[in-house]
């Protein structure tokens, strides 16, 4: 299958052709404040350096950091509604409790509790009551609301008072957005609500993005279905994406670990991704990212659905270096976007990380003229802060005390020493500037269940199955071919403060993507 992979950053978008498990060309360009104008540019150069045929083309994987820009800067977010089933419980925590301020106000503050919501075993703390939710919808709308984000205790287990006051907004407003918490987050009552209040504030937003990829990538003569990243390394088709963009924030990091293990051969590694503000360090395990077992924050915001386990450091390319009597400290500012202006490589007057790489002869960058009359000690003191601060992240991923092989991509990666103090030996693979494309275009299709069940001891083994069967089946559902898909990580927790042998289990499989495209 001939795919094309495409990671729009915050400074680059990277565009890769992959055959099967061949690279046939990779290209950088400037990322536009319209994220399009990037891709068409990136599109272009990829044509002009392999001359590939666009209706050659079967599949285009795209990883975007769009929306979560969008909740970081609070902007072009939707007037939304945060409904809540859970009286006569959770009243002194109600929706929005714990959000910052500024993002409160940029929503709306549409904070409503109804009665309702399922003990952990699914029965019902108190009955729907319509003609109150029906009255609380009418107060939101008047109020400006435009989107709504339907949340109810223990939803995942029993969503019958979600899907209820679903069917109840599409009766009275036809078509307006609706975001259910048990589709969204996991176990974990405000991580979930808050995840679903997000995805319901970038509905909007996804619906213009998603419309304009199609655009794009048409318009480049390209006949062929377009997937979105999800978080977890997995794909979404464009109309998923416009339900679910939060399923998106992640899905730059991710795209590199993927890119990574897919350039590296190693499935199980550390990898570092450097960038020229941040290093993102991550564990690969079986191709996946680890992920993250508590909640996330984002943007300030505490939320519990898929993320990868991701550290990150103010260390980049283009990060300042400055000397001085207490030390030679990096970073954490950086001069971002405009290495390629301000390095003094390049011709201009910042000190930065990647002239230091380049002066200690890690890399052969710019113009190494202008950084011989760096001194050696202010370069070796500079290269030693980046060593010790990599290898003291790497060391706090680690599960364990053996060292572990370290995979270095990113155009930034150039910083990273040959021999990393904790790795078993550090791999830099071919193509590591553009892992996150490459992530991108070879991403399978996934399927997930993560839920509560009663396990009687001796139906343990049966409980089991039917998860993988039913994380299979969304698999499946969601795109995946049948017969290539397999189970690649399982969790069995048991909740020992809850009654009658409850056991929390969740489940992945994965599988290759169906020329026919997922249908989720």
């Amino acid at each position: 299958m001939l795919r094309l992979g495409i990671d729009v950053g915050g400074t680059n978008t990277d565009a890769v052709l992959i055959d099967g498990d061949r690279v046939l060309g990779a290209v950088k360009a400037s990322t536009t404040p319209d994220v399009t104008g990037g891709i068409v540019t990136a599109i272009g150069d990829l044509r002009q350096a392999t001359g590939f045929d666009p209706a050659a083309v079967q599949a285009v994987m795209i990883g975007t950091t769009h929306f979560i820009n969008a909740l970081v800067e609070g902007e072009r977010l939707a007037q939304t509604a945060a409904i809540r089933f859970g009286l006569p419980a959770t009243r002194a925590l109600p929706p929005l409790v714990d959000w910052p301020d500024r993002l409160v106000t940029a929503i709306g503050g549409h904070s409503h509790l109804c009665h309702g919501g399922h003990e952990y075993d699914g029965t019902p703390i108190a009955a729907f009551d319509e003609a109150e939710f029906r009255a609380v919808l009418d107060r939101a709308v008047a109020a400006g609301a435009t989107s709504f984000a339907l949340s109810s205790v223990f939803s995942p287990v029993n969503a019958e008072f979600e899907t209820r006051a679903a069917e109840i907004i599409a009766e009275q407003l036809p078509g307006a957005p609706v975001s259910l918490s048990h589709e969204i987050g996991r176990m974990g009552l405000l991580g979930r609500e808050n995840a679903t209040v997000v995805n319901a504030a970038l509905r909007g937003l996804a619906d213009q993005v998603a419309t304009g990829l199609l655009r794009t990538v048409a318009e480049a003569g390209i006949n062929a279905p377009v997937f979105l990243s999800q978080n977890d390394g997995t794909l979404m088709d464009v109309d998923y994406a416009r339900r679910y963009p939060v399923a998106t924030f992640a899905s730059g990091p991710t795209n590199s670990m993927r890119g990574a293990a897919f350039l590296s051969r190693l499935p199980s590694c550390a990898v570092i991704d450097i960038g020229g503000t941040t290093s993102d360090v991550g564990i690969l395990r079986q191709g996946f990212p680890r992920e993250a077992s508590t909640d996330v924050n984002v943007a300030g915001v505490q939320t519990n659905f898929r993320m990868p386990d991701v550290l990150s450091i103010g260390i980049g390319g283009g990060s300042h270096v400055m000397h001085q009597a207490s030390g030679t400290p990096v970073g954490p500012a950086s001069v971002g976007y405009r290495l390629a202006q301000e390095a003094l490589v390049f011709g201009g007057t910042r000190l930065t990380a990647t002239d230091v790489a380049v002066a200690g002869g890690r890399a052969e960058v710019g113009d190494a003229s202008l950084v011989a009359h760096l001194d050696k000690s202010v370069v070796d003191a500079a290269l030693r802060v980046v060593d010790d601060r990599l290898a003291e992240v790497v060391d706090r991923m680690r599960a364990s005390a053996e060292p572990v092989p370290v995979v270095a991509v990113g155009g930034g990666s150039i910083l990273v020493p040959e021999d990393l103090a904790g790795a078993l030996r550090v791999v830099r693979p071919d193509h590591f500037a553009v892992a996150n494309a490459i992530g991108a275009a070879i991403a399978q299709v996934g399927g997930e269940v993560d839920r509560v069940y009663s396990v009687v001891p001796q139906q343990r083994d049966t409980v089991l199955d039917e998860a993988r069967q039913e994380a299979v089946d969304r698999a499946v559902a969601a795109g995946a071919r049948p017969g290539s898909v397999e189970i690649v990580d399982i969790e069995e927790v048991p909740l020992a403060y809850l009654p009658g042998n409850a056991t929390r289990i969740r489940v992945k499989a994965v599988g290759e993507l169906s020329l026919g495209g997922p249908r989720a």
